[in-house]
């Protein structure tokens, strides 16, 4: 059928905007109005991009993008047409950004992060780009392959039924494939159990561990979702110095001194929220003293795959007298926080202890993603999708450090971490002198980094950081969030 008028769409570019974000809002913009109503059918995405002199990609990506959102909805054969139901159509089009950014969907485009770093309500949930990946990164063509293998198989033998609750043996397998290879460990499939993110193996391993054997080390400044973990499995917690090589190991022999220890919580790799990596003659000393004591150390290796300036130091899980190691990882970061896929790697019997909580909770986990995962780690899609992105977010981490020197000149400091999706900045000289004013009570209104605030103190100063998660950010947005910043402090 021939269609009576040809749909255009009118680009008008804002200064710094790409033409995907300015494409995006602008059909967004367009079935807001009413002019784009339910049902109409969009130009084909090459159509539209020979209209507009841009790449097809482009539209595709846009296209993509506002179906996942709701707005758009895609025939096979047939066409892309605007969505019978819209979403949230009573709201403004601005404040329906900033309803996607509310349900954790990150925005694509210079425009959008602007909007986001002047929203004080969105920066009330600062975790939202603490060190996350960038989900605009994830390939969605070889995930859903995956997925759709994955449900064909799943159709073809019976593991849609309740399975093993230490996850699949497919995914099992091929992650001990990946430790023993590439982690330097060598560990068998029982002793791995799969789970829904690293904070669930946190949750399960305090769990699992005795609070009447001792409290729970973590470090002075620590991951408050474990530490709020461990609390809630009855452990009293106490926290143990730290410096620029990461846990204080004799601070930690002081509290052995004085308190029974059950465990110690520890980041080694990139310690949160410092980025700092814990050196080797203390991850040594460490469990030398686990040996001794008899306590158990939770491993958070939970970015493992980003280290950009040397090669990994080794897992406290592969060093002599590591026994009692429980090691912690995320398979999340490397696509999206949203996948919530982790593993646990232990002794065996800890391990069916785990598996025993499971059950009562959860029964298994989710067996369509562990095996579309599986299948993409066999592959080496996996791997492949990891160099790739390693690349980028080094590259982010340089730009990073680069805008920080240019804007903030001598006033702010930092060390340029190894790896992770974050930096950690020392603004302490913007907010000198203090006065009546607490640091806490200056920052209050500063709604324009995308970060988390912490305060350490001290006898002589009150040191104040801010953990710029620049992963999930593009150099442009990287460049506007920190001049933002500066325009609040400066």
């Amino acid at each position: 059928m021939l269609r009576p008028w040809q749909t255009k769409i009118w680009l008008s570019r804002k200064s710094g905007e790409s033409i995907y974000t300015t494409l995006s809002n602008q059909i967004a913009e367009d079935i807001c109005s009413g002019r784009l109503t339910p049902g109409h059918m969009m130009p084909g995405s090459r159509t539209l991009a020979l209209q507009l002199g841009i790449n097809r990609k482009t539209v595709q990506q846009v296209y993509e993008e506002l179906e996942s959102q709701g707005w758009l909805i895609s025939k096979p054969r047939r066409g892309t047409y605007v969505a019978d139901t819209l979403p949230e159509l009573s709201l403004s089009c601005e404040n329906l950004e900033l309803v996607s950014l509310a349900q954790g969907a990150f925005p694509a485009g210079d425009s959008f992060e602007a909007k986001l770093l002047s929203s004080h309500n969105a920066l009330e949930s600062s975790s939202i780009n603490d060190g996350v990946p960038d989900t605009r990164l994830i390939p969605f063509e070889l995930l859903s392959r995956a997925f759709r293998r994955a449900i064909v198989q799943t159709s073809r033998q019976p593991y849609l039924g309740y399975g093993d609750p230490k996850g699949t043996d497919a995914l099992r397998q091929s992650l001990q494939r990946m430790l023993n290879m590439d982690r330097f460990m060598n560990v068998t499939t029982d002793q791995i159990c799969v789970v829904r993110g690293s904070q669930m193996a946190i949750y399960l391993s305090s769990k699992v561990m005795d609070p009447t054997k001792g409290v729970m080390v973590v470090e002075c400044l620590s991951y408050s979702p474990a530490v709020a973990a461990f609390e809630s499995n009855g452990f009293n917690v106490i926290r143990c110095r730290q410096d620029e090589q990461g846990l204080d190991i004799e601070d930690l022999e002081k509290i052995l001194s004085c308190h029974q220890v059950a465990g110690v919580y520890t980041t080694p790799h990139h310690q949160y929220p410092t980025t700092v990596s814990l050196s080797m003659d203390r991850r040594l000393k460490l469990l030398q003293l686990s040996q001794l004591h008899g306590f158990a150390v939770l491993e958070d290796d939970y970015d493992h795959e980003f280290h950009y300036d040397s090669r990994p130091i080794p897992p406290l899980a592969t060093l002599p007298n590591s026994e009692n190691v429980i090691h912690i990882g995320s398979l999340s970061k490397v696509f999206a926080s949203g996948l919530r896929l982790g593993y646990m790697v232990s002794k065996p019997a800890f391990i069916n202890r785990v598996a025993e909580e499971i059950t009562l909770i959860d029964r298994q986990g989710n067996t369509v993603t562990e095996l579309a995962v599986a299948d993409l780690m066999q592959s080496g899609d996996v791997k492949k999708h990891i160099r790739k992105v390693r690349k980028i977010y080094q590259a982010r981490r340089d730009h990073a450090a680069s805008e920080l020197q240019r804007i903030f000149s001598d006033k702010v400091s930092f060390r340029l971490p190894q790896g992770g999706l974050a930096l950690w900045i020392d603004i302490s000289r913007l907010l000198t002198p203090f006065g009546d004013n607490k640091p806490e009570d200056l920052l209050s209104n500063l709604p324009v980094l995308s970060g988390s605030k912490f305060f350490t103190n001290t006898e002589t100063i009150v040191p104040v950081h801010v953990r710029f998660g620049f992963g999930a950010l593009t150099e442009g947005e990287i460049t506007i969030a920190l001049e933002r910043f500066a325009a609040q402090l400066m």
